[in-house]
């Protein structure tokens, strides 16, 4: 199980969701904020799966890092599950202080002491700053990614 105060990492909690929707501005440009109504519909959807986890690094009681971490019931592989990792964001004010990849180890060890057997993640990145970034993480490029969106 995760140690609530790994490297200042912990799960978040309903009364972050302002945080975090500014949080996600920085991953998502300039794209709309969502509905409050909605919004708030998946904060508490995200909060409440067992499936999923959410984990923050704060700093002035705010979260300035975060991913989430989804952890998927397999058959293959002993019947043993695997992650993903997903919405990595730190504040630009707070990137190269170690809070992205402290966050990232936190999701990563969560996983492992769930018994995950691998962990995966996906950037649309194509910058080599980023993409060392996940490699000195912990991550390896391999199996080639897809993905499908309604148009």
């Amino acid at each position: 199980m995760m140690h609530p105060a790994l490297n200042g990492i912990r799960l978040a909690r309903a009364e972050d969701l302002p945080a975090m929707i500014a949080l996600f501005r920085h991953l998502t440009g300039d794209e709309p904020e969502p509905d409050p109504v909605r919004a708030a519909a998946a904060w508490a959807a995200l909060l409440g799966s067992e499936l999923v986890s959410v984990l923050v690094a704060e700093r002035g009681g705010q979260p300035v890092s975060s991913c989430t971490l989804l952890v998927v019931p397999h058959l293959p592989r002993g019947a043993r599950p695997f992650a993903l990792i997903e919405n990595v964001v730190t504040d630009p004010a707070w990137r190269r202080t170690g809070l992205g990849r402290a966050v990232l180890g936190a999701a990563m060890e969560r996983a492992w002491d769930l018994g995950c057997y691998k962990v995966m993640l996906a950037t649309g990145s194509h910058q080599p700053e980023t993409l060392r970034f996940y490699e000195g993480a912990g991550f390896t490029r391999g199996k080639t990614h897809f993905e499908a969106r309604r148009a």
